[in-house]
């Protein structure tokens, strides 16, 4: 470990947590985590010089690797799925035989499992970086790599969810939800790792045995996530009505949310405590079981 790296780490502690968002820059990343992942594997300071990334498209469109490879000489296996892209993805690495290209789909039973595509390949099992990012089932396919133990992982959240509530999708490759950034950090503690920082979109782990390098204090999820931009908030008044604040929409499909439309009960069954219309109060009892009931 080199004395700059040592130095630089404590004249960040222990006042900000975060202090690695203060690198985020892009390169082909898409909410800076190229210039994150610079400066991470700079403290971590042991390297192999090689990365894995799924669904890697053509290897350049948002990738957190392709800095890597292409300007830091580093070896990488790039898999991707989907035919198209793969061809893309031939193109861009044609001349760089330090690229291993793979079309498969990366997934969670034992015939799919990254463990299984990699062990056809020389990579060693504590690699420097795995970057996680198929829109839906990143939670279940980093649960299932058992045989490798990458130095740092970055992998995808759901940044609709708040940072307090813990979701995990189901383990179905049909379906594409995302899990919570609580529901991974947990994931991640359990298989031996620990959160340095949280992009807009991504979250950026390191073995266990590396943390104490980055003079972190306090990386927990309600502290390292300073961006809820995407964040819906839905609350009620104390009469039943519905009300929507923050982001107010799906993010990715840019359609907002009507909260006329959210709303649970009619404007005349919607009371005030201590409310002492009898007719109003009967009605809403009655309108309130047949609700519960879903008859309506």
């Amino acid at each position: 470990m080199s004395e700059n790296v040592h130095s630089d780490c404590n004249k960040h502690t222990p006042k900000r947590n975060t202090w690695l968002n203060e690198f985020e820059r892009n390169i082909t990343s898409q909410s800076g985590e190229d210039g994150v992942i610079e400066k991470v594997l700079e403290v971590v300071d042991e390297h192999d010089k090689w990365c894995v990334e799924f669904g890697s498209w053509d290897g350049k469109t948002l990738s957190n690797t392709y800095n890597l490879i292409h300007n830091k000489d580093y070896s990488a296996i790039m898999i991707e799925g989907d035919s198209r892209r793969f061809r893309s993805l031939l193109k861009t690495f044609d001349s760089n035989e330090k690229v291993i290209k793979i079309n498969r789909f990366v997934g969670f039973e034992p015939l799919n499992c990254l463990d299984k595509i990699l062990e056809t390949t020389e990579i060693p099992a504590n690699f420097d970086l795995l970057s996680i990012d198929v829109d839906g089932n990143d939670y279940h396919i980093w649960e299932m790599v058992r045989a490798y133990k990458p130095k740092v992982v970055v992998i995808e959240f759901n940044q609709t969810i708040p940072s307090c509530v813990e979701f995990v999708q189901p383990r179905d490759l049909s379906v594409s939800q995302g899990s919570s950034l609580l529901s991974i950090d947990k994931l991640a503690k359990r298989k031996g790792y620990e959160l340095v920082a949280v992009t807009v979109r991504n979250a950026v782990f390191v073995d266990k045995k590396y943390f104490n390098l980055f003079g972190i204090q306090d990386n927990s999820v309600a502290t390292m996530r300073t961006n809820n931009e995407a964040v819906t908030y839905i609350f009620c008044g104390y009469d039943g009505t519905v009300f929507i604040r923050g982001c107010g929409e799906l993010p990715n499909q840019k359609i907002r949310y009507k909260e006329s439309k959210m709303q649970q009960l009619p404007k005349w069954a919607r009371k005030k405590f201590g409310d002492r219309n009898i007719i109003r109060k009967k009605l809403g009892k009655i309108f309130r079981n047949l609700r519960k009931r879903n008859i309506i």
